[in-house]
Formats: C-alpha cells, structure tokens, sequence
C-alpha cells in the first residue's frame, strides 16, 4: 500500500506531517511506501530534525503550496504544481493508493473531484466526518464538500454511509437519520422532506443497506444510536466546526475553574484519568480525517490544526480504507440498487 501525504498541508506543516508519517510507518509495516509530496529542501530538514529514517518514507517535490486562507479551486488552477495537487496526481496515476491532506478543504476536495472524478454511480462527493458519541461513532455526512446539495445527492450519501459504516466500522446494519428541526415527519423544509421521501422509498422497497430512522436533531447526534447523519455541506460544516468550538470551550471553562482553589486543583488532579480517557474519545486527533466518499480514488481530509498524531490516524483511515475495498462496495452497492429498485439512487 502507497500512501501520498501533502506534506505543506495544514496549520503545523510540514513538520507534524513529517513526524506523523514517521510515526505511521513504524506502526504499520505494511505500507509499502509513504510519499511525502512538498519543497523538498523543508521536507529534508524536518526529516533530519525528527529522525525518520525509515526507507519506505520518499520524498516527492512540490513547489507551490495551496494556503489555507486561499480559494481552494481557485488555487488549484493557479498553482498546478502545488502539494495537494501533485499528491491527488498520484493517486489518478495509480503511483499512490490514497492521498492525505490537512491543507485548505476546499483544494482537497476540488483537486480530488477533478482529477479522480467520481465513482460509478456517484454524482456530488460527501465528507463523512465522525462525531463520537454514547454508542460509538456516527458519521456526518455531509461536512463540507458539497454545500448546495440536492435530495438525490444525500440519497446516494446515504447508501455510501452505510456501506463505509459498515465495512470500516463493523456496524451490521447502519441507522441513518436526516438532520431536521423536529423529530417528526412532516418536520424540515423542502429540501428535507424531499430527501426523506426518496429514502424512504428506498427503504421501503427492501433494497436500502440501513435502517432509516427518519428526522433527527442535533441532540441526537450525541445522544441516539445512529451510524449516519445526513445534511447538506453547508449545514454540515456548521454543526462540525461548532461541535469543536463548543468542546474547546468546555476545555478551557473547566480549566480556569479548577485553578479556582486548591481543593479543585486536588479535584483535577484525581480526576485526571476520565479527563484523558474522554479527551481521547472526543479529540480529532484520535479520529484521524475525514474520508471525502464518492471519488474515484481515497482521499482522506484531515483538520487543518492536525498534530503528528493526527495525521498518524489519518493515515491509518486511509490504509482502512484502502484495504477494507470501501470504493468497490460503494459501486457495487449502487449497482445492485438500482439493477433492483425501480427509483435509481
């Protein structure tokens, strides 16, 4: 397996791509190649510094680099030669089985639509991120690619959340739910209510690799067994980056009220094993990225504040993927049902 890294991607870059790599080849001997795709002369220098010396890490020069506040497919055109391009290049020409970015979303989805394409059967590409919560983790899916969605657009989501949920995730059958105002069915706009129509016919014409559950709300998330969450990108991206915002919160509010007296600093101090333990459940790092589903190739976006360990993850979803053949069940998944059903997703 050959894993492509944008190694100029991400706030902390290139080093905590460099020392993730490092870490992620010594945990999985079976990557047969890890390509480090950036300026060469910064890669070999943060090599040197971090001690990776591991032969299967190779070093792929990339001279421009696609910066985060940038437009991404604006810059994409721009700068051909930039490290997420070269990388998602890679992937097309077979020289890499997955790419790996926790650069500017926008480029890494607009470079991996456009030079991947999108698999058969796949007309918009989703973000499937996961938010951890009682009974394991859920994915929401979409979280930012695809912003003007269409009801057939989470209609297809739907059946690549399931597949992804359950080949990656061990779930035997995934619960999906729609993200509406009200648990009701008549809840939700337009959008919405067309979108559960067409899953729910889906369902019910015993074809559908999920149980559907129906509306949910933003409660559930946390709250609810659900494998699979649908939404727009738009919509999506909103309640991720809120989700983090309001954890980050949490952190702080309770660190600066510990620090209040010495009898909660004892307190803490106690308590410092559940801190962890529900820091590593909740933490991006430990999630790794987020796969984009639909494109013809693996792409795998991390969060642009990324650490070593979590680009270590990312890579380890993107062997997962990889090896668990998640993009060939996708197409045949959606073969069957629409050879099957009389609506086609």
């Amino acid at each position: 397996m050959k894993i492509a890294i944008d190694a100029m991607g991400g706030d902390h870059a290139p080093t905590v791509n460099i020392v993730g790599a490092r870490d992620a080849l010594k945990k999985y001997p079976d990557i047969e190649t890890i390509f480090l795709v950036g300026n060469s002369e910064l890669i070999k220098q943060e090599i040197q510094e971090h001690q990776l010396t591991d032969p299967r890490a190779v070093i792929i020069d990339a001279p421009d680099v696609v910066e985060m506040h940038e437009s991404g497919a604006k810059a994409l055109r721009r700068k051909k030669k930039s490290s997420i391009s070269i990388a998602t290049d890679m992937v097309k020409s077979g020289d890499a089985d997955a790419v790996v970015s926790a650069g500017n979303t926008g480029a890494a989805v607009a470079a991996a639509t456009v030079k991947l394409r999108t698999l058969r059967g796949v007309e918009r590409a989703g973000i499937a991120s996961a938010i951890p919560n009682e009974y394991g983790i859920c994915q929401l899916l979409d979280a930012g690619a695809n912003p003007e969605a269409k009801p057939e657009h989470l209609l297809t989501y739907a059946v690549m959340g399931a597949v992804y949920s359950h080949f990656v995730l061990g779930v035997k059958q995934p619960k999906i739910g729609i993200m509406s105002n009200g648990e009701e069915d008549e809840k939700g706009t337009k959008f919405t209510k067309e979108t559960f129509a067409l899953i729910k016919d889906l369902e019910s014409s015993g074809n559908a690799p999920f149980d559907f559950v129906g509306n949910v709300e933003g409660h559930d998330l946390f709250e609810s067994d659900l494998n699979v969450v649908l939404c727009d990108g738009f919509t999506g991206n909103i309640i991720l980056k809120s989700c983090e915002a309001t954890a980050k919160a949490m952190s702080k509010w309770l660190k600066e009220e510990f620090k209040r007296n010495p009898l909660r600093i004892l307190g803490a101090i106690i308590a410092k094993g559940a801190f962890k333990a529900v820091k590593k459940k909740s933490s991006y790092e430990y999630v790794g990225g987020s796969p984009l589903l639909g494109v013809n190739g693996v792409c795998i976006i991390g969060h642009g504040g990324s650490s070593a360990l979590a680009i270590e993850n990312a890579v380890r979803v993107a062997r997962e993927t990889v090896s668990l053949k998640v993009n060939p069940h996708i197409e045949q998944m959606l073969d069957r049902i629409n050879a099957e059903s009389s609506h086609s997703v």
